[in-house]
């Protein structure tokens, strides 16, 4: 196999695999994070069902 046969097919790979991850990524759905006002991810369903994870607060800096 010569340089540019080597090249060629490197180049080749990376982009198939460059594809085949956009294609992934694209497909994927995400959660519904900061739905309904929330700061976090609120739990559809199971045991913990309503329960917001990672909610965030921040105390008001404005208290005379």
């Amino acid at each position: 196999m010569n340089r540019f046969d080597y090249l060629h097919k490197t180049y080749r790979q990376a982009r198939e695999r460059a594809r085949k991850e956009r294609i992934l990524m694209m497909s994927r759905s995400e959660p519904n994070i900061h739905a309904n006002g929330t700061s976090g991810y609120a739990v559809k369903q199971g045991t913990n069902q309503g329960m917001v994870l990672a909610h965030h607060t921040a105390r008001s800096t404005n208290n005379w």
